[in-house]
């Protein structure tokens, strides 16, 4: 049985090897190693043109949405904060015309922090901008968490009801998108885990499963992507 495709968004950076300085197209390597585990083949989706997610879509059997800076607030109806990271506008619109795409498709999709808040909008939801002025602690600023994750949903199915992750973060989301569910939550009832209803596997995680051992969601994404 053939491999299925499975597409994953990246940075587009000035990165040097050798003598050369270059824009270069950049993932994390854990992205494509936890996909190949897993018996998908990975494809890398550097952020062109937003015209042409469609195109990325039909060729792809599943999507990674992956993890990086912080999306513009502009795109979700808030002000630019100093605290954050300057967004990438061009990788912003990329990925918010992939997610739409992706979703009309019915493509399975894992969308991994940045990637979950990239979901998020796509359907028409919000982000908490600073999480720690709204939380008044920085436990979210640590790697190693504990989350509750429900048992009737696909994340749920894949990883069970709680699970410690990987994925220190200052953003969160705030109000739902259409059809989107929340899943799983931290110990402030911060939401970890999303879900689109009504898709075959739309599922979004606020920390970073290609980081860990545990590729049980990953396999998710692969078996959801299979013919």
């Amino acid at each position: 049985m053939a491999r299925p495709i499975v597409g994953i968004t990246t940075y587009l950076e000035a990165a040097r090897w050798g003598v050369w300085v270059r824009e270069a197209v950049i993932s994390p390597q854990g992205y494509a190693r936890a996909v190949e585990k897993a018996g998908g083949a990975p494809v890398l989706l550097p952020p062109m043109s937003p015209v042409a997610a469609g195109d990325y879509v039909r060729g792809l059997d599943g999507l990674i949405l992956a993890g990086g800076v912080e999306i513009d607030p502009s795109l979700y109806g808030e002000a630019a904060d100093s605290r954050v990271e300057e967004p990438q506008g061009h990788r912003d619109r990329f990925e918010l015309a992939l997610t739409r795409a992706a979703v009309e498709a019915d493509l399975p999709i894992l969308a991994i922090s940045r990637g979950m808040h990239m979901l998020n909008i796509a359907q028409g939801g919000t982000l908490i901008p600073w999480l720690p002025e709204v939380v008044a602690h920085e436990r979210h600023e640590t790697a190693r968490h504990l989350v509750t994750v429900s048992v009737s949903s696909k994340l749920g199915k894949a990883i069970g009801d709680r699970a410690e992750v990987t994925g220190a973060h200052h953003q969160a989301v705030k109000r739902l998108g259409t059809n989107l569910l929340a899943v799983a939550w931290a110990d402030d009832q911060i939401v970890e885990g999303i879900e689109l209803q009504g898709h075959r596997f739309a599922v979004g995680v606020q920390w970073h499963p290609e980081r860990g051992t545990d590729n049980r969601l990953v396999e998710a994404l692969i078996d959801a992507s299979r013919p």
